[in-house]
């Protein structure tokens, strides 16, 4: 668990670092780190959607993933939960701030495979360079979004540590197929441009509302495992 108690640590550490710089920067600047933080989304969600999309084994499984998990997402108002409760706070886009940090910090091979390799082998390699990406990005978005971006430690801890615990007690490396991660990325990638589209003002696609998606590649291959 060393490797993911610092990924968390580093999350912490830079939301906080972040939110004390965003106190001294003007308007602006916060406009200009808005676009900046859009696009690099964009180009992060289409580079991870199109490099799984070779990988898939089923080509249908993204669509329906998505479309399911909309559905659902959009029934349970997920996003308009959520905005109320940040407007109560006085938290303008902090949802979509947040929702794009925690994308990125539990969605790609490093923040997946690392707890796995961390478990079975103590090798904290992944993790550790995980950490580091996620210390710098966090300090962007938090000084964008402000403090509310620290609680994305919080969703990465509960992440991480589920995969650890699961690799540990089966003591097994194969524990996630590399086929299953191949559909979450394809819809953690679409899930990043939907974000990327709502940041710069394009379209507000309401991205927590297709988070979740991501379960049903999980589910699907769960019950491919059941029924061979």
């Amino acid at each position: 668990m060393l490797g993911t108690i610092v990924n968390t640590i580093c999350i912490v550490i830079g939301s906080a670092a972040g939110s004390i710089m965003r106190r001294r920067i003007d308007q602006t600047i916060q406009k200009a780190l808005f676009n900046a933080m859009g696009i690099v989304t964009l180009a992060l969600g289409a580079n991870m959607a199109v490099q799984n999309l070779p990988k898939s084994e089923y080509p249908v499984l993204f669509i329906v993933s998505m479309a399911l998990g909309s559905v659902i997402g959009f029934k349970l108002d997920i996003a308009g939960k959520i905005e109320r409760y940040a407007a109560r706070h006085n938290a303008s886009r902090l949802a979509e701030g947040l929702t794009t940090s925690c994308l990125l910090y539990c969605i790609g091979t490093l923040s997946i495979v690392g707890p796995v390799l961390s478990a079975v082998y103590g090798n904290n390699t992944y993790l550790y360079t995980n950490a580091t990406l996620d210390l710098v990005s966090s300090a962007v978005f938090a000084a964008t979004y402000g403090w509310g971006i620290m609680l994305g430690a919080l969703v990465l801890f509960c992440w991480q540590g589920s995969i650890y615990a699961i690799a540990y007690f089966l003591n097994s490396s194969d524990i996630i197929p590399e086929a299953l991660m191949a559909e979450v990325s394809i819809v953690g990638g679409l899930l990043l441009i939907s974000s990327g589209l709502a940041i710069l003002n394009i379209k507000d696609c309401k991205t927590i509302n297709m988070l979740p998606a991501l379960l049903f590649p999980v589910l699907f291959f769960i019950l491919k495992s059941l029924v061979s």
